[in-house]
């Protein structure tokens, strides 16, 4: 497996790509575990790299993002994080795992020692890349769940949220975060470029906001865009780019999506 790993790097011809066509492969084979293990029976997989594996969003993502959906299972975090770096040793990955299990959102480091420099991006066997996984064991209620099915790298049934209740997560990433992160303006362009009259699942997204503390006015059917909107002219586009340009496929992709075009979408 590791083998593989190097082999679809190989052919990459800037660090960014390597890095990004790498990190995505860990990941997929993160969802495998995942799937071989049952654990997709009580979590749904979310945030911008399902959005990625299930819809081809045409950018990569650095985290693996879940939402506990069955609260009466036992469920060991620590334990799962055993398995998984135990799947990557046996892989003949160089592997080490960092884990928080004591605030409502688990949070771990998967870290991959010698794969730079063998890959050529570093001189540095010491140096790491890194996978962060997120389980979020209180998520909002109102998540309309699907079960999918795919082929990236592997086959992989999990279970997701539907489109609805990504993009209400996306805009409630998009209004709640305390930093601008200029993957979440892309994403917003991408939902409402590839699905006209899309909607967010409301229930959701009220939720989600009210949970975070969202100290405006309560979003409706009716206000949301105008609420996205104005978050969106308030962005600094040059930020947005420099945070976004590298992790996409064809950076420039990012050409098209300028503030304005934004602004027509929503």
């Amino acid at each position: 497996m590791k083998d593989y790993c190097l082999e679809l790097v190989s052919n990459k011809q800037n660090i960014d790509e390597k890095i990004n066509v790498m990190r995505e492969y860990l990941q997929a084979y993160t969802l495998k575990v995942f799937h071989d293990k049952g654990i997709f029976r009580s979590v749904a997989f979310v945030g911008g790299t399902a959005l990625r594996f299930l819809h081809g969003l045409p950018r990569f993502s650095e985290d693996l993002d879940f939402s506990l959906t069955d609260n009466n299972r036992q469920f060991s975090f620590s334990g799962i994080m055993t398995i998984l770096r135990n799947e990557f040793l046996l892989a003949g990955y160089n592997v080490g795992v960092t884990y928080n299990d004591a605030k409502t959102v688990w949070s771990a480091f998967v870290k991959f020692e010698g794969l730079m420099k063998e890959v050529g991006i570093s001189p540095l066997a010491e140096q790491k890349l890194s996978i962060k996984i997120e389980i979020d064991t209180k998520p909002p209620e109102g998540a309309i769940l699907i079960t999918e099915i795919v082929n990236k790298y592997f086959p992989i049934s999990f279970l997701s949220y539907d489109i609805s209740s990504l993009f209400a997560g996306k805009i409630h990433a998009l209004l709640s975060r305390k930093y601008l992160k200029g993957r979440d303006y892309f994403d917003i362009g991408w939902y409402l470029s590839k699905w006209k009259g899309l909607n967010p699942n409301i229930t959701l997204l009220k939720n989600a906001l009210l949970q975070t503390g969202w100290p405006n006015e309560q979003v409706t059917e009716k206000n949301w865009r105008s609420i996205v909107s104005e978050r969106i002219r308030g962005a600094d586009w040059k930020k947005i780019e420099a945070d976004v340009k590298n992790f996409l496929e064809r950076p420039s992709d990012f050409s098209v999506f300028t503030k304005e075009s934004l602004l027509a979408l929503v």
